[in-house]
């Protein structure tokens, strides 16, 4: 099993898949309890749900599963949210705060070092390859972070996720015109609703990485499930049907921001 995929294409936008993987070696599989080995915190279908929708857009994806480390994580096991309830670098409970490992069997920090070194920074290694590749073709890149997450989780965020949430830190990880480009197409979408920089701000991968001084912006978008999938519980089924207006407004986001990359504005 490969660690990650890259798909290069010749688009300024760059496409971070951390989450979508649900591939462990079996010495972890066979550690995780009966909730752990049920994979409920997987992006499920990501790649799907993005495929096409931007011609010449590079994919750099993770087939790691997030419970042998989180890939958009802090290396260091700092928080993002301080003082809200969150996951950790390794995780040790599921967005709902149950265990995922059986007694005795949580992640050392031998193992979590070792995890990073195995997993985290090859990924994060060919993320950043693929950003300065692509703005040394174009002079800027745009790091599109794509996530989803049940619409409904008491453990990490009250009431009910909107459908669209995109985080740029407060604005600070990219341009604020890449951000309006971003979430026009979202505020635009009928019986969707959008919050900027709500409960998920953006994680480690575009705080990291976006550095709009340099020519860097990075985004993060968090879907609700209930975007795209049948159900919010297993066996976890893409519904071409709901996916389908979803589906729309994304493109018109990417195109939005491969436009304005192309544009020479930002440079």
């Amino acid at each position: 099993m490969n660690i990650f995929e890259v798909e290069r294409g010749d688009s300024p936008i760059v496409l971070g898949q951390p989450h979508g993987g649900t591939w462990l070696p079996d010495e972890l599989t066979g550690r995780l309890n009966a909730n752990g080995r049920a994979l409920a915190d997987t992006d499920w279908h990501i790649g799907r749900l993005y495929d096409g929708l931007l011609d010449g857009a590079t994919v750099v994806r993770m087939n790691v599963h997030r419970y042998a480390i989180d890939a958009n994580r802090d290396p260091e096991g700092i928080s993002l949210y301080p003082g809200q309830n969150t996951t950790a670098l390794c995780p040790v409970t599921d967005f709902d705060g149950e265990p995922i490992w059986e007694d005795g069997q949580t992640p050392s920090e031998d193992e979590i070092l070792a995890r990073h070194d195995s997993y985290h920074a090859p990924y994060h290694a060919a993320l950043a390859e693929e950003i300065a590749r692509v703005k040394a073709r174009h002079g800027v890149a745009v790091l599109y972070d794509c996530h989803s997450i049940r619409s409904t989780i008491p453990f990490l965020f009250e009431g009910r996720l909107p459908v669209f949430s995109i985080g740029t830190n407060g604005g600070e990880t990219c341009a604020a015109r890449m951000q309006c480009a971003t979430a026009d197409p979202c505020l635009k979408t009928e019986g969707a609703d959008t919050v900027i920089n709500g409960r998920f701000k953006g994680g480690w991968t575009t705080r990291h990485y976006g550095r709009p001084e340099t020519g860097v912006h990075a985004i993060q978008m968090e879907l609700a499930q209930r975007a795209y999938l049948a159900a919010e519980a297993a066996p976890w089924t893409y519904c071409i049907d709901t996916a389908q207006p979803t589906r729309a407004t994304l493109r018109r986001v990417l195109t939005n921001l491969d436009r304005l990359a192309r544009s020479g504005a930002l440079i």
